[in-house]
């Protein structure tokens, strides 16, 4: 019988291959561009129909989050629309780390990946729709190293500077998923969400932080190399461009919420990361923090508050980080949300694991954990 062939030479494709044996292969994730970084991986598999594939990535000891392979299974597609589970397991002693997949597609080609992708065409069809829509404007904040616009969309007439910024570690799809969610919600005219924060908010949604880095196939980092979550207190045309955009834009609307949506690779669940370690950090802005917090957790059962990040010290900030700087920077309420690559541990989902759909329910609830904040901050 023919071998398979394995193919990733498309938006956001990465893999290699390293062998092929009828419907077996042996798999390498390629590194980010001039960066160790590595975990992200998307490919297709063709000549499969009917066949038991057995697809085994080698060296994952050595990737960026090897906690983050235990307990994960492959996302996988037929169609490229509804994306599901494979089965898969890994073993920390073979080849240095392996996850084996397991999986008898039932046409053709099958396509797997780290996370259900979200293309830049798809991104470029978002923006369209959303620039069309009444009362929004779009603002085209710069441009990477690459090329590339930096979009972003601008709404509501209120006075509350709220800005939401998504994928600036590309690998991480689930945040603009979320986005898309979030967006729906905002741009919908019959949505009460929608409408509520369009009346109290002017919003500045920026759905991916980093195009150069999602249309290379990276985890982490934009076409330089370069981590921008790391790059706040000190942004540059040459490393990171697309951070001195968004800076640059923030600072002359100024903040006062912001959110910054990514994905975990290892801990099983949503959850929130904010910024107790800032200078100027205050009783009042922690009470808004935790507040934001508590309406969130009571709106979905797929947020919780007993796993996450460990809080920083006092005076410990990294003001690199974006989530820190902007706190600080603006004295505002500021947030990281990440979205498992797994599953919710709370609330499992045996098929689809964490997915595109629940990502964008979770962009739904956040903006109306967000009306319903606001109401708080400024009561009648």
């Amino acid at each position: 019988m023919s071998d398979i062939q394995i193919d990733c030479a498309f938006d956001s494709g990465n893999i290699e291959v390293l062998s092929v044996a009828a419907a077996s292969a042996k798999l390498a994730i390629r590194k980010d561009h001039l960066s160790d970084f590595n975990q992200w991986f998307h490919f297709r598999v063709s000549g499969a129909a009917g066949r038991e594939l057995e697809l085994k990535i080698t060296n994952l000891n050595a990737s960026a989050y090897p906690a983050g392979w235990p307990d994960y299974q492959a996302c996988v597609s037929e169609d490229r629309s509804w994306w599901g589970r494979a089965s898969s397991s890994y073993d920390k002693s073979e080849e240095n780390g392996t996850l084996t997949i397991r999986h008898t597609p039932a046409s053709d080609i099958a396509w797997f990946a780290y996370f259900a992708p979200y293309s830049m065409e798809r991104h470029h069809d978002l923006v369209a729709e959303c620039a069309a829509s009444e009362g929004v404007s779009y603002r085209r904040l710069g441009t990477t190293l690459d090329g590339q616009p930096i979009d972003c969309l601008e709404l509501g007439e209120g006075g509350t500077q709220v800005w939401l910024y998504a994928r600036q570690h590309p690998g991480e799809t689930q945040a603009e998923w979320w986005m898309e969610g979030a967006l729906e919600c905002l741009t919908d005219p019959a949505d009460p969400v929608g409408r509520t924060l369009r009346e109290k908010c002017r919003l500045h949604v920026v759905p991916n932080c980093n195009p150069d880095g999602s249309r290379r196939g990276h985890l982490r980092t934009n076409a330089a190399g370069t981590n921008l979550n790391r790059e706040w207190d000190n942004p540059t045309a040459q490393k990171s461009p697309e951070v001195l955009a968004i800076r640059t834009a923030m600072d002359e609307t100024g903040v006062d919420f912001a959110m910054d949506i990514h994905g975990d690779e290892a801990i099983p669940a949503v959850f929130i990361a904010g910024f107790q370690g800032i200078a100027n950090w205050s009783e009042v802005l922690q009470a808004g923090y935790d507040r934001y917090q508590d309406i969130l957790v009571r709106r979905t059962p797929d947020f919780q508050k007993k796993l996450g990040y460990p809080v920083a010290r006092p005076g410990t900030a990294n003001l690199s980080m974006s989530t820190n700087q902007v706190a600080q920077r603006f004295g505002c309420t500021s947030m990281t949300l990440e979205m498992p690559f797994k599953d919710n541990r709370d609330l499992p989902d045996p098929v689809q694991g964490w997915s595109p759909e629940r990502s964008k329910m979770l962009g739904r609830e956040c903006l109306a954990a967000l009306a319903e904040w606001l109401e708080g901050e400024h009561p009648a």
